[in-house]
């Protein structure tokens, strides 16, 4: 490992203390490269994506490469949680169905994969779990399937880089990167500029902010839409219920639906559960979000849990909303120019990747393997590829 000097000069910094960034710097951390975590706000912020306490945690995906990612994120999930010695995910089994989500689909992607799946009629779907409503035809469940604690996984993240050596600087924004003539990078913006953060490489793991920092390479069209959370009380029933799988709805309307997890019991609600409209993100950037839930919104999905979900109170007792980050074909971006290396696990479904999304960027920083190549930068970003200097 190199040593640190007092100029603040480092192997790597990683730009952004989400999951991407957070993963990333224990990754590196871990394997003795000297790593600086760059955060605006404090890590568990609730201004960008990686926030709550509930996301969903699947391996179903029309499309066989995340299938495949999903089963590389598992070992590197028991990995972290063995490190942490905490627990991040939480099995519950998930449901797909809907005529948009193509269950049959699905199900075949999962039986190439080797992943345990079942693909029923709605009617034994029901029987089973009579707490939903299903459209007529299949319904595919997997066991593997539930959530993750985004809050839990970043405090992890952070906390084992920490300890294997990183160092943490938060409350300081980056406004500008700034490419030196001894081959360093150097950070500059408010409580940086005195003391820029200088490193050999530098990962830029900043979420929604990404379109907003100006780097000098090109990146794919990206899209910020503030997406919304409603979560509601479960109704009291009589003898022993079957549990809450997560679900993926796709018919009429787009919904995902998961517990609420930690986010859900501030006011004394045990086992809330939590929904949101997938096809309802206003488009927006991470410096003008207004924060503010759309009241048709909030009428949509309560008129959804009316009539899907019957033991569910219609009513919302909360909400919340975040920035989604999304690519036109909804493929993650992950390569190197240079200095820098491009970090965005976006689209909706990156968290569920995080501790690999570490590990592929951490390999990429250090020339050990190339990411997939579909997550590439466009083809005209050019220029030599910087390495560590041993």
């Amino acid at each position: 490992m190199t040593a640190r000097d007092p100029a603040d000069r480092y192997q790597v910094a990683v730009i952004g203390a989400g999951l991407a960034g957070a993963a990333t710097a224990w990754e590196l951390a871990r394997r003795g490269i000297s790593t600086a975590l760059v955060e605006a706000y404090r890590p568990g912020h609730r201004q960008g994506s990686s926030h709550g306490s509930s996301q969903l945690y699947a391996r179903s995906s029309a499309d066989s490469l995340y299938v495949e990612l999903s089963g590389q994120a598992e070992a590197c999930w028991l990995e972290l949680e063995a490190d942490a010695g905490t627990r991040l995910r939480h099995r519950t089994g998930a449901l797909d169905f809907g005529a948009r989500r193509d269950p049959v689909r699905l199900a075949a992607r999962l039986g190439a994969a080797g992943v345990p799946h079942e693909l029923l009629a709605a009617e034994e779907a029901a029987e089973r779990w009579p707490q939903l409503r299903f459209d007529p035809g299949p319904v595919l469940y997997h066991p593997d399937g539930g959530w993750l604690d985004p809050d839990a996984t970043v405090a992890a993240c952070v906390g084992r880089a920490v300890a294997h050596g990183a160092e943490l600087r938060t409350g300081v924004r980056v406004a500008r990167i700034e490419q030196l003539r001894s081959g360093e990078v150097a950070l500059r913006g408010p409580g940086l500029d005195a003391a820029p953060v200088r490193a050999e490489l530098v990962v830029v793991a900043a979420g929604a902010w990404l379109p907003e920092l100006g780097l000098p390479v090109r990146l794919p069209p990206l899209t910020v839409t503030q997406q919304q959370v409603f979560h509601f009380r479960r109704r009291e029933q009589p003898g022993p219920r079957p549990g809450w799988p997560v679900f993926v709805h796709r018919g009429e309307q787009q919904v995902l639906g998961l517990p609420s997890g930690a986010d859900g019991g501030t006011d004394g609600v045990l086992g809330a559960f939590k929904l949101s409209l997938l096809d309802d993100g206003r488009v927006t950037t991470a410096g003008t979000r207004s924060g503010v839930v759309d009241p048709a919104s909030r009428q949509a999905v309560s008129g959804y849990v009316r009539q899907r979900l019957p033991e569910l109170d219609p009513e919302p007792f909360a909400a919340a909303t975040s920035l989604r980050t999304s690519t036109p074909g909804g493929d993650f971006v992950l390569d190197r120019a240079g200095s820098l290396v491009i970090v965005s696990p976006c689209s909706g479904h990156g968290g569920k990747y995080a501790p690999l999304i570490g590990r592929l960027t951490a390999d990429l920083v250090l020339g050990k393997a190339e990411a997939p190549a579909r997550f590439a930068l466009p083809a005209s970003n050019s220029g030599a590829t910087a390495r560590l200097r041993p």
